[in-house]
């Protein structure tokens, strides 16, 4: 049987310019199938667009963070989330809201678990540098995931940091970030290769793919249209270092 490609997104953060710039290479190479994995708006300045494109062009968009708490910012809360808020429209919010919180998937005989942040919740974190008890927990089924067979792979964002680690038969990625990364500053999404819904087991892939955009373009946008935490923004952008990071000189968990 012949092999199929699969383009895996998550954390746009109303990064349009990155978006177009990964799904034309998605395009350019014939991928068909893209499943996102949340935090659609939100930081970036352009979420309403980003959450039309990803309506048009996704498969399945499951629930983040952002996606979760951002219909709920009261008009008297922060005025930089109030801010996000407002720039979508009140069908995207309710959107954000209903979308699914996990989406299982069998290909080339592995089943695979895709979500926002862990099994345990969208809020919950799990960094590249985990314990083993934390790893373990990610296959697990729980509420958010609901019953069904363990995963021999699971994959999710959240973090926007991209990575593969396996052990023991089983491989945990991490599809880093297309609007907002923080390992290094280019946008990057995962290609998943095999025999879509094969019980049996076939060749088998998993790709990171880095494709740059104009950042300054897109940083124009958000000084045009006054977004807030501009500065923050731009330096993440920049250099992919997360803005409460040693490295940025704060001390904050990422988030």
């Amino acid at each position: 049987m012949a092999t199929e490609q699969i383009a895996v997104l998550s954390d746009v953060h109303g990064n349009l310019g990155a978006l177009d710039a990964v799904l034309a290479d998605v395009a350019a190479r014939g991928i068909t199938r893209v499943i996102n994995l949340g935090d659609d708006a939100g930081k970036g300045p352009r979420g309403s667009a980003v959450v039309d494109r990803l309506r048009e062009v996704c498969e399945v968009d499951v629930r983040g963070n952002w996606d979760d708490f951002l219909p709920q910012i009261a008009d008297d809360g922060p005025p930089e989330m109030v801010w996000w808020r407002d720039e979508l429209r009140a069908d995207q919010l309710a959107w954000l809201r209903s979308k699914p919180l996990c989406h299982d998937l069998v290909l080339s005989g592995r089943r695979i678990r895709l979500f926002h942040a862990s099994a345990a919740s969208v809020h919950r974190k799990v960094h590249f540098h985990h314990t083993p008890e934390e790893f373990a927990a990610m296959f697990a089924a729980t509420d958010l995931t609901g019953p069904g067979p363990t995963p021999d792979l699971v994959g999710y964002g959240d973090v926007h940091d991209a990575y593969v680690e396996t052990h023991r038969s089983r491989t945990l990625f991490n599809t880093g970030s297309v609007g907002n990364p923080l390992d290094e500053p280019t946008p990057v999404y995962t290609i998943l290769e095999g025999v879509p819904d094969a019980t049996d087991p076939a060749p088998f892939g998993l790709t990171h793919v880095r494709v740059p955009y104009d950042v300054e373009a897109e940083l124009d946008v958000a000084r045009t249209l006054g977004m807030p935490r501009y500065e923050e923004w731009a330096g993440e952008l920049r250099t992919g270092v997360y803005r409460y990071s040693p490295d940025a000189n704060q001390a904050e968990p990422v988030g």
